[in-house]
């Protein structure tokens, strides 16, 4: 951004030098191209916030799932109940590692082990759903189906991202704005610092808009507190869980 003003003054003052009437057709192109980089920037910002609040809408949904879940789970049979609870359990923790900063090793880990849970926590009720086709059951399976399906859905959301084509057209749009800038500089030397204040605001702008469309990496993150809350709820039920829900 700072190149691209810096070259708007100097090289193309150089080899076009402003008159009169170029200046005034200059303003004129200089307002269009500054608000269509505006409306950009915020359909863009706009863009990532609604993915961001997407994010943090199927994060509460699957909390509810998997409680809802843990207390149907007390409609199976005795062993049966213990077991799904246990794996429910584990398959809480992997979800809020999943929220977590982790390199890609783990975080293929953590799908590869969410993956293995859901596996389980499926061939664990089949069986009572084929020996007793009861609308009790079918609950159970339905809650069991909700919580594989609410983490299908937060994945697809963590990989709906803002596409390259919108972030070429503003950095496109964000150079032009720059270059007639700079072109249209009468005190470039003397007002060096306010002039660079703009690729300053355009590059907030675009660092902004991207923290909050990564997910995973960033400062604007968002963190599990719907799991999180409901980790520590369970604990204080499972007295087992005590030592794992502090660790994390």
């Amino acid at each position: 951004m700072v190149l691209s003003i810096w070259l708007g003054h100097w090289a193309l003052n150089r080899y076009h030098p402003k008159d009169a009437e170029t200046s005034t057709d200059l303003g004129i192109i200089q307002t269009a191209t500054l608000t269509l980089l505006g409306l950009i920037i915020g359909f863009t910002f706009s863009m990532a916030i609604e993915r961001y609040d997407d994010r943090k809408v199927l994060e509460e949904a699957e909390a509810n799932a998997i409680g809802t879940e843990y207390l149907r789970a007390d409609l199976l049979p005795s062993k049966t109940a213990k077991q799904t609870k246990d794996l429910l359990e584990q398959y809480l923790e992997q979800r809020i590692l999943f929220y977590s900063k982790q390199d890609p090793e783990k975080v293929q880990e953590i799908r590869q082990n969410t993956n293995d849970l859901q596996q389980a926590l499926w061939d664990g009720i089949l069986p009572e759903a084929q020996k007793q086709q009861t609308p009790i059951i079918a609950l159970v399976v339905s809650g069991m189906n909700d919580v594989i399906n609410s983490q299908g859905y937060t994945q697809a959301s963590w990989w709906n991202r803002i596409p390259q084509p919108a972030w070429t057209l503003m950095m496109a749009i964000a150079i032009c704005a720059n270059l007639l800038v700079g072109y249209g500089a009468r005190n470039f030397k003397k007002n060096i610092g306010l002039f660079l204040m703009f690729p300053f605001v355009i590059s907030v702008s675009f660092f902004l808009i991207a923290d909050i469309d990564s997910p995973r990496g960033g400062i604007i993150r968002i963190k599990p507190r719907n799991l999180l809350v409901l980790q520590e709820s369970l604990s204080q039920k499972t007295p087992s869980l005590a030592p794992s829900a502090k660790a994390n």
